[in-house]
């Protein structure tokens, strides 16, 4: 991650470890992945990250171009919440797979379609991981597949 980003997300973190609110831009293809002490969640466009939720967050990674805004007024916080609701229940739903290689796959497509294939290569192994439930070897097993 250029020093700009990761500046940009240890001042992010510092926030959300205050319990400030913020929403990921609804309007841009972006993301974080909060980083947890055993796992890691993604929170994409619209969905709020901050309050009580996020006080534990150790580490962020920026996915696309991040951009962050603060919830105009308690209908916007409450369709942010929604929104990070049905992230979470997205990866809930790969999560559910038993078999590692195939939820490897599986969030490495969608990070694909989500974003694109060049913003997804530059995400490091782990992060990918630490979302599914897989240990890196197996997310790089998979995208070296791909390579071939």
């Amino acid at each position: 991650m250029p020093s700009g980003n990761q500046d940009i997300c240890d001042q992010v973190r510092w926030q959300l470890q205050q319990g400030e609110l913020l929403i990921v831009n609804p309007r841009r293809k972006n993301g974080l992945i909060i980083y947890k002490t055993y796992h890691a969640e993604f929170a994409g466009p619209g969905a709020i990250v901050g309050g009580q939720f996020d006080l534990d967050v150790s580490k962020l990674l920026a996915v696309g171009n991040l951009s962050l805004v603060t919830p105009s007024n308690s209908q916007a916080r409450k369709q942010a919440y929604k929104m990070r609701r049905q992230w979470v229940k997205l990866t809930k739903q790969i999560i559910d797979n038993p078999v590692p290689t195939e939820r490897a796959q599986v969030i490495l497509n969608q990070f694909e379609h989500w974003f694109d294939v060049a913003t997804v290569a530059d995400l490091p192994d782990e992060a990918f991981a630490l979302l599914v439930g897989v240990l890196p070897q197996t997310i790089r097993k998979v995208r070296n597949i791909e390579l071939l």
